[in-house]
């Protein structure tokens, strides 16, 4: 992200390494933290990401998983609430607010998949024996897409990670050393995860095992995917929170709503 984000500012960039050096000089940083259940909340946040891609890629089920994601963010916001710094304060309620924006769409996303390959369990569905199941959810991958925005330009809103927004530093104001080192590695933790979840969309198989020429289709797919988030992030200018929250809502009704109307005038026609 941070290499590609360089090349289209026409700078070098840091190193791909770059992350990983970062949490290491995070994790030997002395820690103030606030109050004593400040890292007791971190640490759930950190458990709850990790609970929630092990139940991901283990293949359970996908309302299990988005549960265990959201309990996970719920931890986050109240360890920032728990400070006194009043940018902390505001950037828990805007996370609050990006998540009432984006759970719509992700139960949507889950409602479709079902329909499309008749299963919650995510290891039933990367082999339906279905086209992938972008060919029928075209309209809620373009939804889910778009919520993924929500921690980038222009809808960070909650985060606030550049200077010149007025937020400072929003939601991880007072997480310093080993605590922000905590939340840096649940981000990777759930990049991947939603990763894996566009991933959904493409893979599919003969009803026992993933198609390979899927998994390639999906790698490939993955990448343009990630690489249109960065353009988007680079493009943007920033919005303000009720922007943020009309128009995630108003693509959940427009491509989410409509697709799963559509895709069950489709099942009901061909039954």
């Amino acid at each position: 992200d941070r290499k590609i984000t360089a090349r289209m500012q026409g700078r070098r960039g840091p190193s791909v390494l770059q992350p990983f050096w970062d949490v290491e000089k995070l994790l030997k940083k002395e820690t103030k933290t606030i109050n004593r259940v400040q890292i007791l909340y971190l640490m759930s946040f950190l458990i709850f990401v990790v609970i929630t891609g092990a139940l991901f890629f283990g293949g359970y089920d996908l309302l299990l998983v988005f549960f265990t994601l959201t309990t996970a963010n719920i931890f986050l916001v109240i360890a920032a609430s728990s400070g006194h710094s009043p940018y902390s304060f505001m950037g828990a309620g805007r996370e609050l607010i990006q998540m009432l924006a984006y759970e719509p769409m992700v139960l949507i996303t889950v409602i479709g998949l079902y329909c499309v390959t008749g299963n919650f369990k995510v290891s039933q569905i990367v082999i339906s024996d279905n086209l992938p199941p972008v060919v029928y959810l075209l309209g809620i991958f373009v939804g889910f897409m778009f919520i993924l925005k929500l921690r980038k330009h222009p809808f960070d809103l909650s985060t606030s990670h550049h200077a010149h927004q007025e937020l400072v530093k929003g939601l991880t104001t007072e997480f310093n050393g080993q605590m922000f080192a905590i939340v840096e590695i649940s981000h990777w933790y759930e990049n991947v995860f939603l990763l894996g979840v566009l991933a959904l969309f493409f893979l599919h198989g003969n009803g026992t095992s993933v198609s390979p020429i899927s998994i390639i289709i999906t790698i490939i797919a993955l990448a343009v995917c990630y690489f249109i988030e960065i353009l988007i992030d680079n493009t943007n200018a920033r919005l303000k929170w009720d922007q943020m929250l009309k128009s995630a809502w108003i693509v959940t009704a427009v491509l989410g709503a409509l697709n799963l109307i559509i895709l069950e005038v489709v099942i009901g026609g061909m039954k």
